[in-house]
């Protein structure tokens, strides 16, 4: 195992209604709600890819952050070596309370197997690596806050196994319209170091 310094290569920011990538305002919009907010990012990023639309919110959201970061890599790209690891302090809470509502309203007793699909968080890395064709290490883990000082580490220690080249790394938390995702990718190369106090700084941007 070694101790090379790692780096974050690139980040982003989407809260808002406003598409952060490397420090930048790169995309914004009047403030709308969360379901307007995505389909005019998508439309921003050009993307093609129907599923997205059959998505919930916090897929949404992992997965926009994803496409921003991922999207210049996917020439370089080779399976098995970009990891995912990503937190937040909801899980699918977002979703499981619309679950419950269908199931416990005796008019609407049959809730849509679409929505039950997403009553997990880690589902969103499942559609994350299904578009840029990852078949590398995934984990999706909850805490009360961002926690950047377990983010450093594990992703550390998956560089330093030689379980991944790449690790991208994510904050993504959405309940009832209130939502962050910060996301970056470390790398060995870069010009910011990867740490937490780095890492706080950029979240707290």
């Amino acid at each position: 195992m070694t101790a090379d310094k790692k780096y974050i290569k690139s980040f982003c920011i989407i809260q808002n209604n406003q598409v952060w990538l490397n420090g930048e305002v790169v995309f914004e919009t009047e403030p709308t709600v969360f379901s307007d907010f995505s389909k005019k990012t998508y439309q921003f990023l050009e993307m093609n890819y129907p599923k997205f639309f059959k998505m919930d919110n916090l897929s949404k959201l992992a997965f926009l952050g994803s496409e921003l970061l991922l999207k210049t890599e996917s020439n370089s790209l080779e399976e098995n070596s970009t990891a995912l690891v990503f937190a937040n302090k909801s899980s699918s809470l977002d979703t499981d309370v619309k679950y419950q509502n269908s199931i416990s309203d005796p008019e609407n007793y049959y809730p849509s197997p679409a929505v039950f699909v997403y009553t997990l968080p880690n589902i969103c890395l499942g559609e994350i690596s299904i578009r840029h064709q990852l078949k590398s290490e995934n984990s999706f883990f909850i805490f009360a806050n961002y926690n950047p000082v377990f983010m450093e580490k594990y992703s550390n220690i998956l560089l330093e196994t030689e379980k991944a080249d790449k690790v991208l790394c994510g904050w993504v938390e959405y309940y009832n319209e209130d939502y962050k995702a910060f996301l970056y990718l470390v790398d060995r190369e870069g010009e910011l170091e990867h740490n937490q106090e780095i890492l706080k700084k950029l979240y707290n941007k």
